[in-house]
């Protein structure tokens, strides 16, 4: 894939893009003063890669017909056994379909994508499977990961586990699908909005969003530095723990891994009981314009339950959580334009682990936009606008500002040991029909992440618990804690596991 020397047609081009008016002299001299840049590329194609190896044998798998996967929850299913002993051993993983594993189909939700191969193991697959983990499928994701319901992926809606026609939420719904129904111990999902928590909130099982950057991000699709996270989804507390255990840490890749600590026995942590700590209930999480009470009702119940096991729990007011959404918008927005987009997946300016395989694949999707979900398509437009018109004002600005959000976090992490709210402000809502208004489509994508995104931005970790369960649907509430501090959240969400049968609540 050599690069051509330009055409003075071509320089023309490129200097018009940037706003330059050259004079035919000009075109003469700047093709003599790039050709030698151009030189250069050309003996950089020669040289090979330097990647990772692959370690385990694979297969690249197959799709399942629609029998085998009724809640549409797998995109591939295949069998990569892992080490021949390790904590892990025996465990069945899940991997959502934004994670790279080598020689196994990825579209990550979009037809743009699709027949793309990875030819590495994310950093997070790779230390599964030296765990003695078994990697047996990729799951479904929404669109680019562009959506908290489910209804956005180009093969079709996820169901939720609980009540078909109903939405799993995303964008890892796959993912919480296939733990919810027991065909998966494990699995990986990413959260840039909450979509680790929101389809574990929407399924009933358990999601940590952990510290930004504990664990690598490396060989995920990323969307946007700042806020790209990825991590465990589990039937257990215990099994959320050990996994967290087995994935953390610093892989030298991922620039994201910024002051992460040496590895934690997160699983060695969890007893104890909560006497200890104190919790404070964020005024703010309830009753949000778009709250059902029925969620509000079973997530002040469980608080009721913390204060049986010995917590002390107290109302806290952070009236800055309400901005939250408001920050993370310019922030996800214009960085899915910039990097995701225009910037074929990676972008610019960091010393990342860059899998240029993918960046071809992603390079030039202009050509197929129309096959975008209607959430990118909208969000992209948006995004070009704002660059066009106002350049990264607001993305600096909104940067700036959650520094403010952070503090009034930590003020009232001070105080308590955790935060409690509940993870979504409603239960899973109906699936929307085949045709449905593109503003329905969009309402049905973004309307719930208003708890969960902040923490993406101020990068605080943050778990959803099943709670309880009302006209057939789980409720999750949402613990968070001080950076770095996953230890004492697993420690809260295993007191309230043992405590009963969460679906009896």
């Amino acid at each position: 894939m050599a690069v051509q020397y330009p055409t003075p047609e071509q320089i023309w081009d490129a200097a018009e893009e940037v706003g330059l008016a050259l004079t035919e002299d000009d075109v003469k001299s700047y093709l003599g003063l790039i050709k030698p840049n151009i030189d250069a590329y050309n003996m950089l194609d020669t040289m090979p890669d330097y990647l990772p190896p692959v370690k385990y044998p694979r297969t690249p798998g197959y799709f399942p017909e629609p029998a085998e996967n009724p809640r549409n929850a797998w995109y591939v299913k295949t069998s990569i056994k892992g080490a021949s002993s390790g904590p892990l051993k025996g465990k069945k993983v899940a991997v959502k379909d934004n994670v790279m594993v080598a020689g196994v189909p990825m579209m990550n939700g979009n037809s743009i994508l699709e027949g793309y191969v990875p030819d590495i193991d994310a950093t997070v697959v790779a230390r599964l499977l030296d765990a003695g983990a078994e990697i047996i499928g990729k799951t479904h994701c929404e669109s680019y990961c562009i959506s908290g319901g489910s209804h956005t992926g180009a093969k079709g809606p996820v169901h939720n586990p609980h009540k078909m026609g109903y939405s799993a939420g995303g964008s890892s719904s796959g993912s919480a699908v296939a733990v919810a129904l027991g065909e998966a111990d494990l699995a990986i999902g990413g959260d840039q909005g909450g979509s680790i928590r929101m389809p574990s909130s929407w399924c009933g099982i358990y999601g940590m969003k952990a510290t930004h950057g504990l664990v690598p991000y490396t060989g995920v699709m990323p969307i946007e530095i700042y806020v790209d996270h990825t991590g465990p989804m589990t039937a257990t507390v215990s099994d959320n723990a050990l996994m967290l255990e087995v994935i953390a840490g610093p892989d030298g890749y991922d620039p994201r891994q910024y002051g992460t600590p040496k590895k934690v026995k997160y699983s060695k942590l969890l007893d104890g009981g909560v006497r200890d700590l104190k919790i404070g209930v964020v005024k703010e999480g309830f009753g949000r314009p778009e709250s059902e009470a029925d969620s509000d009702a079973k997530v002040r119940k469980a608080t009721e339950l913390f204060k049986n096991l010995g917590a002390k729990v107290e109302e806290v007011s952070i009236p800055a959580h309400l901005i939250g959404p408001v920050l993370w918008t310019p922030i996800g927005v214009e960085g899915i334009t910039q990097t995701m987009m225009f910037g074929d997946g990676y972008g610019l300016s960091r010393p990342d682990l860059y899998v240029t395989s993918l960046m071809d694949k992603l390079h030039g999707w202009q050509l197929r936009a129309n096959e975008l979900s209607e959430t990118t398509k909208v969000l992209t437009t948006l995004g070009v606008y704002i660059k066009k018109y106002h350049g990264s004002h607001y993305y600096g600005k909104a940067m700036n500002v959650t520094r403010r959000l952070i503090e009034a976090y930590d003020a009232a992490l001070a105080k308590y040991d955790l935060l409690l709210m509940p993870t979504m402000p409603m239960k899973s809502q109906p699936l929307p029909a085949p045709g449905c208004s593109r503003e329905e489509y969009f309402q049905r994508a973004l309307e719930m992440i208003g708890n969960t995104c902040p923490f993406d931005i101020t990068h605080h970790p943050a778990m959803t618990v099943p709670c309880g369960m009302s006209a057939g649907l789980p409720i999750g509430m949402m613990l968070i804690g001080k950076h770095h501090d996953e230890a004492t959240i697993y420690r809260a969400a295993y007191a309230f596991e043992q405590s009963g049968d969460w679906k009896k609540m």
